[in-house]
């Protein structure tokens, strides 16, 4: 599904001249090229704010700071996803409430979220895993029947659909990795939030750079977590290519689909009604 190598030598020249434009510069911290790339990426995702992060896991845990969710509070969350999905909660010393997954999309189940929700519920934290949208229609009926916030781990599937919406763009937030071996990748570490909601973003900004709005007055305790100009410049070129690449893994999913399904005890991947499917990993059953 994914040749890294194979990538870059399409890219090759593209890559250099942005990585030349910054070099020339000498504007490595945010500034005039992450904000260029916070734009595109809230544009791609029709979300209203794009706030660049170092690396997914403070996407997730800004987008919690933010919320002011802490001590005494639960976030409804799967135990099947990567770990940085429930330290983010746990750092912030709330509790994670596993809820169990739909055994066909691996994702969390709406039924399961709604028998968990409790007087001290503050969240949801939805992981669209392996580049397939969980089933949100559910999930942000239960949320807002509850009067609690909807936050997406998208980061494994930018570009992935439910309904014709984006990933990242049907809760409060939608956070975002740009590791490399992601769809859309970085030559590093690099996240983002979007958000439609303008107070949301503001208070995102502020807590990635310690907490100030001004240089050295801070308002409150946040942490470093700048997105750096040289991983913005790259991935504004591979965001060109995003959706091409994402379709390419499409048809190799629906070839090995094609393959797979007529072997004894293999399961190829479930995509649900409505879901348009990114492929980050393409993960099959096996029966013994």
């Amino acid at each position: 599904l994914l040749d890294l190598v194979r990538q870059y030598g399409g890219i090759r020249d593209e890559i250099a001249a942005a990585i030349d434009e910054v070099m020339d510069s000498q504007y490595f911290i945010l500034g005039p090229k992450v904000e260029r790339f916070e734009e595109a990426v809230a544009s791609y995702c029709a979300a209203g704010h794009g706030i660049g992060t170092a690396s997914g896991t403070d996407a997730i845990l800004l987008a919690l700071m933010a919320l002011e969710i802490g001590p005494g509070d639960e976030v409804i969350t799967t135990p099947y996803t990567f770990f940085s999905t429930v330290s983010s909660i746990t750092r912030l010393g709330a509790t994670p409430v596993m809820v169990d997954i739909d055994p066909a999309t691996f994702n969390i189940s709406p039924e399961r979220i709604e028998e968990a929700v409790t007087e001290r519920t503050r969240a949801i934290l939805v992981v669209h895993l392996f580049g397939q949208t969980a089933e949100m229609d559910a999930i942000t009926k239960i949320a807002e029947s509850k009067g609690i916030h909807v936050v997406e781990d998208a980061c494994q599937s930018i570009g992935a659909r439910y309904r014709g919406r984006q990933a990242g763009s049907m809760g409060i937030a939608g956070c975002f990795s740009f590791f490399p071996s992601k769809n859309l990748g970085g030559f590093g570490d690099g996240g983002m939030v979007v958000t439609s909601d303008a107070k949301l973003a503001a208070k995102i900004k502020m807590l990635r750079v310690h907490g100030g709005k001004e240089r050295y007055y801070h308002d409150v305790v946040g942490i470093n977590s700048r997105l750096d100009a040289l991983q913005a410049a790259v991935l504004l070129v591979k965001l060109k290519y995003l959706d091409g690449w994402s379709a390419r893994r499409r048809e190799n999913a629906e070839y090995y689909d094609g393959r797979l399904s007529p072997v004894d005890g293999i399961e190829p991947p479930f995509v649900a009604e409505g879901c348009v499917s990114i492929y980050n990993q393409y993960v099959i059953r096996a029966r013994d």
